[in-house]
């Protein structure tokens, strides 16, 4: 059930993530992206509700890519869309930062080598995935998997909550 708490805290998460990635814009776009505002991906685990705001916060923020297309908008955010509800059903908190990371590899690398190398798709395709795959790793288990321990750890202050 959708209460007004986790709109306002999926709200919250989203505003955030287009802080944080316009705040970086020199590392948050591009073939070559180390997106500090990936960590929050994670959330999801243990606040499932929060995949909608962190579709619409990487949906505004690819707005205000320099590299903006229509691919980049929709597909990267739907991209964020589907990372976050499987990782609200991974049981692991381990493997919790797994699925934005592949994903964004795949989708998010083929967005980027079709728009900027449409001629050599099949060529630039497997470097720029590799170098979303790896920035987005670095984000979401060096920043993000120490958020959800701590919210681990903390649960029972906020879980009745949410």
């Amino acid at each position: 059930m959708i209460t007004t708490r986790k709109l306002v805290v999926s709200a919250l998460v989203g505003a955030v993530y287009i802080a944080l990635t316009i705040l970086l814009a020199p590392i948050s776009y591009g073939a070559v992206q180390f997106r500090i505002s990936e960590a929050l991906t994670v959330l999801p685990f243990h606040i499932p509700a929060t995949a909608w705001g962190l579709f619409v916060g990487c949906l505004i923020s690819n707005i205000f890519s320099p590299m903006v297309t229509v691919l980049d908008i929709v597909f990267g955010s739907l991209a964020t869309l589907l990372a976050g509800y499987i990782t609200s059903r991974i049981k692991s908190v381990w493997l919790a930062p797994l699925p934005p990371v592949v994903i964004n590899a795949v989708v998010v690398g083929a967005v980027l080598a079709y728009t900027t190398a449409p001629g050599a798709f099949l060529t630039a395709f497997p470097a720029i995935a590799l170098s979303v795959g790896i920035g987005e790793f670095v984000v979401c288990y060096a920043l993000g998997l120490p958020i959800l321990l701590a919210m681990s750890k903390l649960k029972a202050i906020w879980q009745d909550e949410l």
